[in-house]
């Protein structure tokens, strides 16, 4: 199925510099790169999208015969979708979050995302993704760390020699 027959390289090179949107700018790029001969599976790799996705991008980029750079390119806003706790419960969860986990009764020396989203659906019985509560923590100004494993494989003498680089030094001498 050829896509594009009646736009040229050009016209969307010309497209591209009026846009500075990261996804118009791939459809654009997608759209040229199909135009000078890559097929749309290695589009798909090189972009990590489907090749479907790809179809579709192109067909889209079709319109710009008969309509608008604007319309055609750029996506419609959308509306945020409402948030699952309301702006009383988010209140609530936050000033619990200021305090440890052992102050509000959870027995754990800091929080973590998974006691965060335990925490979120027993008091407000409401359910969100592991991945979902480290958004929310980000967005509530919190951070997290992820514990590390050491390598099992590394030489022993290098991790000790690495380690003793970071010894604290006497501040008097």
């Amino acid at each position: 199925m050829a896509h594009l027959e009646e736009i040229s390289t050009d016209e969307l090179r010309e497209y591209l510099t009026e846009t500075e949107n990261p996804r118009p700018i791939l459809r654009l790029v997608a759209g040229i790169n199909y135009k000078e001969g890559v097929p749309a599976a290695t589009i798909a790799d090189w972009y990590g999208i489907s090749e479907s996705t790809v179809h579709n991008w192109l067909n889209r980029l079709e319109r710009l015969e008969d309509e608008p750079m604007e319309i055609v390119v750029h996506d419609e806003p959308r509306s945020d979708r409402p948030r699952k706790l309301s702006s009383d419960q988010w209140e609530e969860l936050t000033q619990i979050l200021d305090n440890s986990p052992n102050e509000v009764g959870i027995e754990a020396p800091h929080w973590t995302p998974r006691i965060v989203q335990h925490l979120i659906e027993e008091k407000f019985e409401t359910r969100y993704t592991k991945r979902h509560v480290q958004d929310l923590l980000h967005e509530a100004g919190y951070s997290w760390k992820t514990a590390r494993p050491e390598y099992a494989k590394g030489d022993e003498r290098a991790r000790e020699a690495f380690k003793k680089g970071f010894k604290k030094t006497d501040s008097s001498e």
